[in-house]
């Protein structure tokens, strides 16, 4: 996610690091620099030419605060404007004054809006709500059937009355909602590869029939301008009120986020990272701007952790690290705790530096992965497990063939497990902890 941006960025203020004082000219230099990579990141040209301006304008207007270098206040100034471009605040879902809340999610066919019904219904659900998904695209091939294994995979109603008309439909899952006592509307419309009459007056009748409390817009991050001009014409023509950005973990430049808030007025409500149900987020503009510049997004990494372990685990796993008690038994439960939190890569972006230390590069593990750990930790003995230097030539042969593997696979295993015990170190020698799970505090802890 914004990769190259990030890394177009940090090169601009790399080089404003080493100067004393900052001149029109390095100023002048600086801007030229970051407007060429927002441009290349597919951001809007006038949202481009806007945002450059402000920043140029206040840089050169603004005494360097005490603490700061110029090259430090630059990046201040850019963060701050990047809030603002981004929409400052975090955008909610709205809730009906009488239940149930309807959302309608709309969007052209391919943008993952079946998929993101499914994660909203189960962000709602997680509220302690009671949502129900209702099937709503009679066209595409496959799309009613998609959405009731998603709801039976989540054990979230889905109303469905097969190729009936959408709207008909639609209107007869909210008065069903009313009679259940569901809370949350979910409705999936159809979606097309462009937009057309059709479609809108579908979307249109649908709209004056359910009256729904939001209209989300499931925009494709991959599609760069394209998303933000999609965005652009179904607000105009049905009128939304956010945008959920799909396969932001893609090779999305970065485009599509930091125009669609200034081109529409419409704030991003989320962000989808993954195909996973629970790869999905909430879009905070504060945290978006900071991983954008590299500087890592702690709060959402804290977030996810709490959720992916408990109070008694993380104060445990704390005291391990504290003590350097940390064993391959710990290495191999704290692996299967941060693939809940989502993929490693994504992770580590939000750890301010962790991006830059080598034992990160080439850190990685798949299901397959996990399970061959698995395995080769399992044929271990309990010494073994908690003290790996007694692990020789001889116990690592008997080892690797106990659990399928090879000699290679259990050295490698024991590198990167040597890897992770160095990394701690280097967190803990930059002040590290609360950055990890261990050293998080937990509401009422």
């Amino acid at each position: 996610m914004f990769e190259s941006l990030t890394l177009r960025l940090q090169s601009v203020f790399a080089k404003l690091k080493g100067k004393g004082t900052l001149s029109q000219k390095d100023v002048s230099l600086a801007m030229r620099e970051i407007r060429r990579a927002l441009l290349q990141a597919d951001v809007n040209y006038r949202v481009v030419k806007d945002f450059v301006a402000a920043v140029e304008e206040e840089a050169l207007g603004t005494d360097i605060l005490s603490g700061l270098n110029p090259g430090q206040q630059v990046v201040k100034l850019v963060n701050q404007n990047l809030i603002k471009l981004l929409g400052e605040k975090v955008a909610k879902l709205k809730v009906a004054s009488k239940p149930p809340t309807i959302i309608m999610l709309v969007g052209l066919q391919g943008s993952g809006k079946t998929t993101a019904c499914a994660k909203l219904a189960r962000l709602v659900k997680q509220a302690h709500k009671f949502p129900l998904l209702v099937c709503a695209d009679i066209y595409r091939p496959a799309a009613i059937d998609q959405l009731e294994k998603l709801g039976k995979k989540l054990e979230i109603e889905v109303f469905s009355r097969g190729k009936q008309d959408p709207v008909k439909t639609a209107a007869q899952a909210v008065d069903y909602a009313r009679q259940k006592g569901w809370d949350t509307v979910i409705i999936d419309t159809a979606g097309r590869h462009h937009i057309d009459e059709e479609l809108m007056r579908e979307l249109a009748q649908m709209k004056r029939k359910v009256e729904p409390t939001e209209i989300l817009l499931i925009a494709d991050a991959m599609t760069g301008q394209d998303a933000v001009n999609i965005a652009s014409s179904f607000d105009e023509q049905l009128g939304i009120d956010g945008v959920i950005l799909t396969k932001m973990d893609g090779d999305a430049r970065g485009g599509a986020a930091l125009s669609i808030r200034a081109v529409t007025g419409k704030a991003i409500k989320f962000v989808g990272i993954g195909e996973k149900l629970e790869m999905i987020e909430q879009f905070h503009p504060d945290r978006m701007a900071s991983r954008i510049l590299g500087m890592g997004d702690v709060l959402t990494f804290i977030e996810k952790a709490e959720h992916a372990m408990s109070k008694e685990q993380a104060e445990e796993l704390e005291r391990k690290l504290r003590r350097d008690e940390f064993t391959l038994e710990d290495f191999m439960g704290s692996i299967k705790q941060i693939k809940k939190m989502g993929p490693l890569d994504q992770l580590i972006d939000m750890i301010p530096g962790m991006g830059k230390l080598k034992v990160m590069k080439n850190f990685e593990f798949d299901e397959t992965e996990i399970k061959r750990v698995e395995a080769i930790i399992s044929s271990m003995t309990r010494e073994e497990r908690v003290n790996s230097a007694i692990l020789n030539g001889s116990r690592r042969r008997r080892i690797a063939r106990g659990s399928g593997a090879r000699v290679e696979d259990v050295n490698a295993l024991l590198r990167q497990f040597a890897q992770v015990k160095r990394m701690m170190k280097q967190m803990k020698g930059r002040g590290g902890r609360g950055v990890f799970p261990g050293g998080l505090r937990f509401p009422g802890g």
